[in-house]
């Protein structure tokens, strides 16, 4: 037998895995289980619910994959703890950004390909270029901190006023909006003006200033606005825009010559970069879980590949890998919050009465089967819209999700059937990339239209997701129309909902007007 578990984003968004000989068995972060953040600490429900998952008990662990960095302190203290717990294995420390490209190259189907890793600062390196082959990388080029693309994205995040390390997605966004008047002053921040590589020029940042980015005076005199001033309004789409922009040329030199390339790490989460990799090498594969939780399963493929040596490949599915509930567990909860639920008995019934309800332009929630590992909702945990509705975006925007009006929901679409309207990549199947409404449907799609005719397409392949892609065919079917917008069904920034009980509190929380959970049907 060959258990491996796998803990990765220990200091940042924990999580773990469990590949049960060779069979992608269980993936969850700690976070959606805890309902918080336990940075620092190793994530001990999200473990016992692998295991449970995978049917093992501790014993049965062979291999414990550890991904770096981890608490500061002895080193020895978690290695003691993890070998005391899991007697019968064998340890193995995997540096970050190993993990995030064994992450992205053994979960992709490609033989050989160049493996992407960039971030904001794992383990001081930031970004790395790798040569994947067979069951091998090598790495081929790296850079380390302060030379860090994600590092420059998080300050302008803050400089536009959001968040950082947590609302780059909201400049992302944002950048569709604006010109790249701004792209030659950030492709000189970062060093990109001439070879392939990044090298951050300091001085355009000023140590003394620990706000707003703590750009230097140099950088706002270069924007025309005051020293030290909020960007204005009318300026912030295109100082985001140029981020984007040279951010895009960065990475597209750094991934010449042309072959299949595989991304990981944070910035793995930009669609839009991933949108100019698909046009630009046609064969790419992102890591959905792309982040520091996606590095559990890094630790996992890394383990499985070089350390005990297996050359199959294994595959990571629909990323669905977390918890279901049974129909006597789920209602258990709607009877212990004394509410009024409807049973669908068949699965016809079901999807009868879920089109019957976004035909009357309700908001839905539709929670089935299991939780999917990463962030994004791929059809069991997400907030549903028709998009035949004309407030839909409004609705989902304002009253549901309460979020800026330049963030649009992505549509879904049977995989079959996306070429009808959509033109997009191949990562449209974790939701991944963006694409493009063909111009005989960009008036019915507009209220989801990022810029142009940029939208974000999930692309719903039957072997998936088969209820959802039932549900899809069915409002077309109905409708005309075999697309919903979908978003994720969360509420106040938390992680997606997990269990039932976290479904009902973000439903009665919320403007949704309807929900599905398994085959009970609640109507506020």
């Amino acid at each position: 037998m060959n258990n491996i578990l796998g803990i990765g984003g220990i200091l940042s968004d924990p999580a773990a895995a469990v590949l049960k000989n060779g069979h992608l068995a269980a993936a969850i972060e700690e976070s959606k289980l805890a309902r918080l953040q336990h940075r620092g600490e190793i994530p001990e429900r999200a473990i016992l619910e692998c295991l449970r998952l995978a049917g093992l008990s501790a014993g049965d662990i062979d291999v414990v994959a550890v991904a770096r960095p981890v608490p500061s302190g002895p080193g020895s203290e978690l290695h003691l703890q993890l070998r005391t717990r899991f007697p019968n294995s064998r340890m193995v420390l995997v540096e970050h950004h190993q993990a995030h490209a064994a992450s992205a190259f053994f979960a992709s189907d490609f033989e050989e390909a160049t493996v992407l890793t960039m971030d904001r600062a794992g383990d001081l390196r930031c970004v790395a270029r790798w040569r994947g082959a067979s069951n091998r990388l090598t790495i081929e080029r790296e850079f380390y901190y302060p030379d860090s693309l994600g590092d420059v994205y998080a300050r302008v995040t803050e400089l536009l006023g959001f968040k950082a390390r947590a609302d780059e997605h909201k400049v992302q966004w944002l950048s569709t909006m604006g010109s790249d008047r701004f792209r030659g002053l950030f492709l000189e921040i970062l060093g990109a003006t001439c070879e392939p590589g990044i090298r951050v020029d300091r001085t355009f940042f000023d140590g003394a200033r620990l706000t707003a980015g703590g750009f230097s005076a140099k950088f706002f005199q270069r924007l025309g606005i005051e020293d030290n001033a909020p960007v204005p309004p009318y300026l912030s789409a295109d100082v985001a825009a140029g981020l984007q922009s040279a951010v895009v040329e960065t990475v597209l030199k750094l991934a010449e010559p042309s072959m299949p390339v595989c991304l990981a790490g944070g910035l793995g989460w930009n669609a839009l970069l991933i949108s100019a990799l698909e046009r630009r090498f046609h064969k790419v594969f992102v890591q959905p879980a792309s982040g520091n939780a996606g590095t559990a399963l890094g630790a996992v493929l890394h383990a499985w590949h070089e350390t005990l040596q297996q050359k199959a490949r294994v595959d990571g599915g629909n990323y669905c890998l977390g918890p279901s509930y049974s129909p006597e567990e789920i209602k258990q909860v709607l009877e212990n919050c004394k509410l009024h639920f409807r049973i669908l008995l068949t699965t016809d019934e079901l999807l009868e009465t879920a089109v019957e309800e976004l035909q009357q332009n309700k908001i839905l929630a539709w929670m089935h089967g299991r939780m999917e590992f990463g962030p994004r909702a791929l059809g069991n945990r997400s907030i549903l819209a028709s998009p035949l509705n004309p407030y839909s975006t409004e609705n989902l925007n304002n009253f549901i999700k309460r979020r800026e009006s330049f963030r649009k929901f992505a549509a879904s679409v049977p995989a079959e059937l996306a070429g009808e309207y959509f033109e997009t990549g191949s990562n449209a199947r974790f939701l991944a990339t963006v694409g493009r409404v063909k111009p005989e449907h960009r008036e019915r799609f507009s209220a989801a239209i990022l810029s142009g005719d940029l939208i974000r397409v999930h692309a719903v392949a039957e072997k998936d997701n088969p209820l959802y892609w039932k549900l899809l065919h069915a409002a077309g079917k109905k409708t005309g129309l075999p697309v919903l917008y979908n978003t994720s069904f969360n509420l106040f920034g938390e992680p997606l909902v997990c269990t039932p009980r976290d479904a009902v509190r973000s439903f009665y929380s919320s403007g949704i007007d309807a929900m599905f959970v398994g085959n009970f049907f609640l109507r506020k």
